[in-house]
């Protein structure tokens, strides 16, 4: 298994929980970083640069050490206005992980290299990762078919296959991965790490709402939407958040401008973001006890393996 060195004896699973936006807050974070899997969450959630410092200190007071590392995602893409800011005080900070997304940068994962830090990259196609292996990321993350969020039409076994042939890094792979048996198939397949974000949305200690909790619990993989509707780039949405919204889900126009959040979260308030693993979702546990069953699960899968 291929993780960061700085990060060997820290896991008790191969899992990063993804920053996922206007779900992932200090508690979800600090709790699975507590519980042994790497923690995250998008600048973004704090609206403003000095609620980003704040939430990092928060996290920070709040770990367990020794423990499990954290992250944060930092949108690359020029709609960013917060960018430049929000990278001066993740290099303050030294915080771990850096997950790009939406564009690269190759003088933040310079900075972030400087302090000591690792920086992931999430891809969706080969293109965008073979520019991510040339800019010396350490991670790249193979978002396929059926992640919540923006995910590519990629399966999992090409990308998985193609990546490796090109990267040396470590590999993540995301898209409804929701169990433990599932973590062990992505190993066997070739990941070094998988990335779980709607499993953990459908936590305790997520900043989902009830209404939002409900979809997760009833919906099945058929009522996930794959639609540039919301954003303007593929993802994966909840069908029923859509048409409680008054939106057609069979019948979506894309926004006239790409939105990731980063000025105006109205739409994303209102048009959930789930992937295919919904299915697997029948309860709302504390992070510590999903864990435990992650755990349990994988040990079991990986033995009759």
């Amino acid at each position: 298994m291929r993780i960061p060195p700085s990060w060997q004896g820290k896991l008790r699973l191969p899992v990063i929980v993804s920053p996922m936006f206007l779900i992932s807050g200090p508690d979800l974070v600090v709790e699975s970083c507590n519980a042994g899997v790497v923690g995250t969450f998008p600048a973004l959630n704090q609206r403003t640069t000095q609620g980003y410092a704040d939430w990092l200190d928060e996290i920070e007071g709040r770990r367990a050490s020794p423990g499990a590392p954290f992250g944060v995602n930092l949108v690359v893409h020029r709609s960013n206005p917060r960018l430049e800011a929000d990278l001066a005080v993740t290099i303050d900070r030294k915080v771990p992980l850096v997950i790009t997304s939406l564009g690269l940068n190759r003088d933040l994962i310079k900075a972030v290299h400087g302090y000591g830090g690792v920086v992931f990259h999430d891809v969706t196609n080969l293109r965008f990762a073979a520019k991510a292996a040339e800019a010396d990321v350490d991670g790249l993350i193979a978002v396929t078919y059926g992640a919540g969020g923006h995910a590519g039409p990629w399966s999992p076994f090409a990308a998985l296959h193609e990546l490796r042939g090109i990267f040396e890094g470590t590999l993540l792979l995301g898209g409804a991965v929701s169990s433990g048996a599932h973590i062990a198939a992505a190993r066997l397949m070739g990941a070094d790490m998988v990335y779980m974000g709607t499993r953990f949305m459908a936590t305790a200690q997520s900043m989902a709402v009830e209404r939002q909790r409900r979809m997760l619990i009833a919906a099945k993989s058929a009522d996930i939407v794959y639609t540039p509707a919301v954003s303007g780039v593929h993802g994966n949405f909840l069908r029923a958040s859509l048409t409680e919204a008054g939106r057609d889900p069979d019948d979506l126009t894309p926004p006239s401008k790409l939105d990731f959040g980063a000025t105006d979260a109205k739409a994303w308030r209102d048009l959930w973001a789930a992937g295919q693993g919904v299915g697997s979702i029948e309860d709302m546990p504390d992070v510590a006890e999903l864990v435990d069953r992650l755990d349990a699960d994988y040990r079991r899968a990986s033995a009759t393996l």
